[in-house]
């Protein structure tokens, strides 16, 4: 975007505030929900800064469907799991698993980057 602050700096400039000089002040009864809201920016501002387009391309090209949105990405390869067409043995079923755990590294790089050994 051509505008300062960024959606990102927005957010950063928001989360600090909100965990800086607003929680401190909160009684003890809210300072739960303040720290989800303060959680929920970060999430926000990973998710922005997210990559999706390798995952995007990888499931693409594993289920030969070019021009497919997210959505009907993750549906099909749904079905096809489900059905068994990607089980161990069966063609395409290295790279599906291998699309899968890309997948997952990135949405815990969004939602829990601690997990992958990451910071918050």
């Amino acid at each position: 975007m051509l505008e300062r602050p960024d959606a990102d700096g927005l957010l950063s400039t928001a989360r600090e505030v909100l965990l800086r000089d607003l929680l401190p002040h909160l009684p003890e009864a809210k300072r739960f929900e303040a720290r989800m809201v303060a959680n929920a920016m970060a999430i926000a501002r990973r998710d922005m800064a997210a990559d999706e387009a390798p995952v995007l391309a990888r499931l693409r090209g594993l289920l030969d469907m070019q021009d497919a949105d997210s959505d009907a990405l993750l549906r099909r390869l749904a079905e096809e799991i489900r059905a068994g067409g990607r089980d161990p043995g069966r063609a395409g079923s290295a790279e599906a698993a291998e699309a899968l755990a890309a997948l997952t590294r990135l949405r815990c790089a969004v939602s829990n980057p601690r997990a992958l050994g990451g910071s918050r």
